[in-house]
């Protein structure tokens, strides 16, 4: 819930072992061949059918978008000027 929160978007699984893994290994799939112009979604076709797990509550958008807005201007700080942020 609070993914689908912080982020206002649904959230979906999928019924099997180590889900996130199997994310990132079809994440890893499409870097590998994306010279080849192939979709994610065809690299994923074959995958499990997700089902919707949450979705965002209502409100939560007010919440977490200054955090999120406030979250990615201290990582630019990091990144960029590292040294000012200690």
């Amino acid at each position: 819930q609070v993914l689908s929160d912080v982020f206002n978007a649904p959230v979906y699984t999928i019924d099997t072992t180590n889900s996130a893994c199997l994310g990132s290994a079809y994440r890893a799939i499409h870097g590998l061949v994306a010279e080849t112009n192939v979709s994610l979604a065809d690299v994923v076709k074959s995958a499990p059918e997700p089902r919707l797990a949450v979705t965002p509550t209502t409100g939560a958008e007010e919440l977490y978008r200054p955090l999120l807005k406030r979250y990615a201007e201290l990582e630019q700080k990091v990144i960029y000027n590292p040294a000012s942020s200690c």
